[in-house]
């Protein structure tokens, strides 16, 4: 089945990153392939773009969506963790610009039978790469102490009624297994009813995904190794859907763009430290009011970019 996925803040992409023909990219979450496609023609007639994704679901789906490219496409099914042996492996070089969407896609959420959406009745799965990973959100919300629970929807999600719902899963769990994402949808709805657009489960679910699949310790190890494979001059862009991944992403920024990263106290340098990278957005961008309008999805995601030194 082709794509239903509307890539998130395209125009934005294409503007930071200044994509000219016959350069390089390398997209880390190809996703469903909509930031690919318009790097593949503004890059046209001899760019390349190396795409990854953890999921090979999308994998195939974009290599059937993309296939009048097929000639300066390289598809990778792999964690984009694995960044600098995927580059190295394929001798993919003089590499102008990296993007990174944190976000699912349309395509993951709605079909990928592994519990992803609190839309469809799926198995509790929600790991990217079934074969690479054995902890799944079924385990975590059957198995995991109450105080864990609390832990990752508080940190992870952001649910200020984490405490609540914990423990409304370990009364239910009691009596059954909780195995499907209906269920756990049902349980959550008898602690917090819906009230406006955004579904009382978006937190846990989120929660339980990034827990899942060890998503912050993911974000935090990339960076380095983008840095590492990117031509000078090149620009790494990321877009965030979580305030904890756009915090990981601001500090190392700030942190990495800086001379001197000495504690203000001392009076002189001592740490050597040199600069890798010149802020490109000294903002966050975000979408605008017409998209968030036309795909309600985009609402929380913030788009940082940084160029090489």
């Amino acid at each position: 089945m082709l794509t239903q996925h509307k890539p998130v803040m395209l125009t934005e992409v294409l503007h930071y990153l200044d994509p000219q023909p016959n350069q390089n990219f390398v997209d880390c979450t190809v996703g469903g392939g909509g930031h690919t496609e318009a790097l593949l023609r503004a890059i046209a007639p001899n760019g390349r773009v190396l795409a990854l994704d953890w999921d090979g679901g999308a994998i195939g789906r974009v290599a059937q969506r993309l296939e009048e490219f097929k000639n300066r496409l390289i598809l990778v099914n792999d964690s984009y963790t694995s960044l600098e042996k995927i580059v190295y492996a394929q001798k993919f070089n003089e590499i102008y610009g990296i993007l990174l969407d944190l976000g699912l896609s349309s395509d993951q959420l709605q079909n990928s039978g592994r519990g992803f959406s609190f839309q469809s009745n799926e198995p509790l799965d929600m790991r990217f790469d079934p074969e690479g990973r054995e902890l799944t959100a079924a385990q975590i919300i059957n198995e995991w102490s109450i105080d864990d629970l609390i832990k990752i929807f508080r940190d992870y999600g952001e649910e200020k009624s984490a405490f609540r719902i914990a423990k409304k899963i370990e009364q239910e769990r009691k009596n059954k297994e909780i195995k499907t994402t209906g269920e756990l949808v049902a349980i959550i709805a008898q602690v917090m009813p819906r009230r406006g657009k955004i579904h009382p489960a978006t937190k846990i679910f989120q929660a339980l995904r990034i827990a899942v699949n060890d998503e912050l310790e993911n974000v935090k190890n990339v960076l380095e190794g983008a840095h590492q494979v990117l031509s000078k001059g090149g620009r790494l862009a990321i877009i965030t859907f979580h305030s904890l991944e756009d915090r990981i992403v601001k500090q190392y920024f700030k942190q990495e763009s800086r001379e001197c990263i000495c504690p203000p106290e001392l009076p002189e340098c001592r740490c050597d430290h040199e600069a890798k990278w010149k802020i490109i957005t000294k903002k966050p961008v975000i979408p605008s009011a017409e998209e968030i309008q036309e795909n309600f999805r985009c609402r929380s995601a913030k788009l940082r970019v940084a160029q090489k030194i």
